[in-house]
């Protein structure tokens, strides 16, 4: 959820902004980069800018988060706001929904 609230959008205004080649026929620099690190990961989210997302109107929903450490190699995933189903409105790690619907359960 790190565009939902007012700090995250406060951050991404000062995010570094990427110019995509794909579905951007005015090549503006429009696609906000996050680079962080938490202790040993390091992290780069930016919204996702496929064909699909364009064509679902979810570029600015769809968050592709690549991560690694210098011990393990790159890896990736993709938070959504699920469409259906019980977490529908939820924000979910695509891939990891039974994990993300067990955190969201009151313990």
């Amino acid at each position: 959820m790190w565009i939902a609230n007012t700090a995250s959008r406060r951050r991404q205004a000062r995010c570094r902004r990427s110019r995509p080649g794909a579905s951007n026929p005015a090549a503006e620099a429009w696609l906000p980069i996050l680079h962080t690190r938490r202790g040993p990961w390091e992290f780069t989210a930016l919204y996702s800018n496929t064909a699909l997302a364009h064509e679902l109107n979810r570029i600015g929903d769809w968050i592709v988060i690549y991560y690694h450490t210098d011990a393990l190699p790159e890896g990736q995933c993709t938070v959504v706001t699920e469409s259906r189903g019980q977490m529908t409105g939820a924000r979910v790690v695509r891939g990891r929904e039974v994990e993300c619907g067990a955190r969201a359960q009151p313990a």
